[in-house]
């Protein structure tokens, strides 16, 4: 079978050509012409749309698509022409809603045209960028209508003439409002900024001017500030009827410029209304308004934050000088922690925790605290007197906010180790006389000032609890031993104080009566059999003593006196007179101690146990002392305290002062050697400000003093100095 020849075919072109009508696309477009005349005439139901799709759709394919484009730009032109007439001619109220009606008409129109010209719009118009037909009737619609000659202004003065009577309180279609601006938003974002949203703000901010100005002519700061809050929230509002999201930030900038920022300065300082005032009546609402104003503007919360700072500066300063105020200690510190009460609370509720007002408050505070050197000692004073008896029956919970509150002041001292000098010496007496309300609250303190200083500072303070509990084992031990050969004599309760944890003083040991003095010799000897190589000193300034005594009639009672007064008392037992020489040569108690005693026994009414002649306040040397036979009390119990000064005498004073100085000297210099030992080489200034530095948690060093630390570790070969810089030191390994 042979095979066949393989064919190829071929289609060929029409030999003739096809001949189009020369009127078709005049034909056709008068077709369409007619169908966007009925759309535009509200007659569209008539309309083959398919057929008219399928018009266009060859218009295009057999290249007529730019005759089909100019004719539909020409067409919706003279249309929109007609549309402007009719919008010019309606009158007053009735022109936005024309205006609205006709825009309404246009574009549903135009989603008609869009759907007949569909295929150029695909095909036509991407090729020959040009624009599509949607955009194209928005265009048209803006150059014919919004840009009119006769309808711009127009338009634009009558939205801005609602938005003015919406502000004087009265009612305007706010729907009406939305569909015109959402037309110039459609319209492009230029349209809607150029032809509205500028002179709008421009328009707000002298609307604001002129209102804020009668305002804070008639207002106070409260009334002032509502108001101006008042009118920012109506244009969020507004903004969310009506207007462009974005427009809102613009706006609230007018407002706050015209109505806080040109003002601020004045609403603060106003007189009987302005924040001091605010603060002074703690107006919670009102300064919260203040702040949530303020916050808006750039320097308004720092402006509040000075006027406050300066506020508190000068209430504090004024409270920490006054010579009234520094009589009572512990009302000097309780009116501190009001203040500081008061103003957290309006930080708090009307500042919302504002970090700045905080640190505004906090070095408030730390500066006035520290422009009393005694805030230290009155600290620890109010310490002692809630310790003593300010906290009795008080619950766990509220002695720890007294201790918090106590901390917190604690935190301002510069001169932490001046409290802690009289914090031991405090602490020390409350211990001694067993006069603390609850050892728990004396430990929740040294904790946390531990916490707050480090171990280094209240290991002392521990060592003194220890002692208390270790003298309690000794007298157990004192009392199996010779309990039986003392059993007729004064019974002893000795607390044994280590010397380094307590504030001894160096004090004469005074005469004691020769039945105590029996007693202590024997404690002495249990203590130096039991313990090696220990040495006793008694401290008689520090004790106490229960004494019974028999008046007239036969009238007992116990009176519980200091040691110094026991050992006064107890000479009565040998005579009825003697003068202010005799018990002093007997007693041999230091003579200021003396006279305080003497004036407790015979000056304090309902506690004169003794007489004194001539009878008077103070004791001089030539007064004479009498057993008074005659005293009477209704208590059993009589407690005769020491007539003492709650703070100290200006003699003390420097004496405490000398010691914390003493005690800073070895600090400063301890703080030296650590800085040179890893620096090595290092000038003058640098060393003072890192000691500075290192030391500012327990106080602040005086540069001079420092300075003389340096020459003395230079005098015994810790540094040197620099062979060329005089200010430059080198550390001596």
């Amino acid at each position: 079978m042979s095979a066949q020849k393989k064919r190829n075919f071929q289609i060929e072109a029409f030999k003739h050509r096809v001949v189009v009508d020369p009127k078709y696309a005049e034909k056709t477009w008068k077709i369409l012409e007619h169908a966007i005349h009925e759309i535009y005439n509200h007659n569209a139901s008539g309309l083959s749309f398919e057929e008219l799709y399928r018009n266009a759709y060859n218009m295009v394919l057999h290249k007529f698509g730019e005759r089909l484009y100019s004719g539909l730009v020409s067409t919706m032109t003279s249309h929109l022409k007609e549309i402007a007439k009719s919008v010019e001619a309606s009158q007053g109220g009735l022109f936005l809603e024309e205006l609205n009606r006709k825009w309404a008409e246009h574009n549903k129109a135009l989603q008609m045209i869009r759907d007949i010209l569909m295929y150029m719009d695909r095909t036509f118009v991407p090729s020959t960028h040009k624009t599509p037909v949607h955009e194209l009737g928005l265009n048209l619609w803006r150059d014919h209508i919004i840009h009119s000659s006769k309808i711009h202004k127009r338009l634009q003065d009558t939205l801005l003439e609602l938005v003015q009577h919406e502000r004087t309180g009265e009612v305007i279609n706010r729907g009406l409002m939305r569909n015109v601006i959402k037309m110039l938003m459609d319209l492009g974002s230029s349209v809607y900024q150029e032809d509205f949203e500028k002179p709008f703000l421009d328009v707000s901010a002298d609307f604001y001017r002129l209102e804020s100005q009668q305002f804070i002519e008639c207002c106070d700061c409260g009334d002032y500030l509502k108001k101006a809050d008042k009118r920012l929230n109506e244009e969020i509002e507004r903004v969310s009827h009506y207007l462009d999201a974005k427009s809102e930030p613009k706006l609230n900038n007018v407002v706050e410029k015209e109505m806080i920022e040109s003002h601020m300065h004045r609403l603060v300082h106003m007189e009987n209304s302005g924040l001091v005032s605010m603060i002074v009546n703690d107006k919670y609402e009102d300064l919260g308004r203040m702040y949530n104003l303020f916050r808006r503007v750039t320097t308004g919360l720092a402006l509040i934050s000075d006027v406050m700072t300066s506020h508190i500066r000068e209430i504090g300063k004024q409270l920490v000088t006054d010579p009234e105020r520094l009589k009572d200690p512990v009302d000097f510190v309780q009116r501190l922690l009001d203040e500081k009460d008061k103003h957290d609370k309006i930080i708090s509720s009307a500042f919302n925790n504002d970090k700045t007002f905080q640190n505004a408050l906090n070095s408030s505070f730390e500066y006035f605290i520290n422009l009393n050197p005694r805030s230290p000692e009155f600290i620890s004073l109010f310490v002692d007197d809630k310790l003593r008896k300010g906290l009795k029956g008080v619950t766990e919970e509220d002695v720890e906010i007294v201790l918090d509150k106590v901390m917190m002041l604690f935190r301002y001292l510069q001169e932490k180790d001046v409290f802690e000098k009289y914090y031991k010496q405090h602490l020390a007496k409350r211990l001694l006389s067993g006069k603390t309300v609850s050892d728990d609250a004396e430990r929740s303190l040294i904790v946390k000032l531990k916490t707050e200083c480090g171990y280094q500072f209240t290991s002392k303070l521990e060592g003194m609890f220890t002692d208390m509990k270790t003298s309690q084992d000794t007298m157990q031990g004192f009392h199996a031993a010779v309990g039986a050969e003392i059993a007729d004599g004064p019974s002893l309760t000795v607390q044994v104080l280590t010397t380094g944890s307590w504030p001894t003083q160096s004090v004469t040991t005074c005469n004691l009566p020769s039945e105590i003095l029996g007693v202590c010799n024997k404690f002495k000897s249990y203590y130096l059999g039991t313990h090696t190589g220990r040495r006793l000193s008694w401290q008689t300034n520090m004790g106490t003593a229960d004494l019974k005594a028999t008046f007239v009639k036969g009238q007992k009672h116990e009176l519980n006196v200091s040691t110094y007064q026991m050992c006064i008392l107890m000479l009565f037992n040998n005579a009825d007179r003697m003068s202010y020489k005799e018990i002093e040569q007997a007693t041999e108690i230091p003579a200021s101690d003396l006279k305080r005693c003497l004036q407790s026994l015979a000056c304090v009414k309902g506690k004169n146990v003794l007489r004194k002649e001539p009878m008077s306040k103070d004791i001089a040397e030539d007064d004479a002392f009498y057993f008074n036979d005659k005293f009477s009390s209704k208590f059993y119990k009589v407690k005769i305290g020491t007539v003492v000064a709650q703070k100290e005498s200006e003699p003390e004073k420097q004496e405490t002062r000398q010691r914390v100085e003493e005690d800073r000297k070895p600090q400063i210099e301890a703080a030296i050697v650590r800085i040179m030992k890893s620096r090595r080489v290092l000038d003058h200034n640098n060393i003072v400000a890192e000691v500075t530095k290192q030391l500012q948690s327990r106080f602040l060093p005086n540069p001079v003093v420092i300075k003389k630390r340096i020459e003395s570790l230079i005098e015994r070969e810790f540094l040197e100095r620099d062979k060329t810089d005089r200010k430059l030191y080198r550390y001596l390994a």
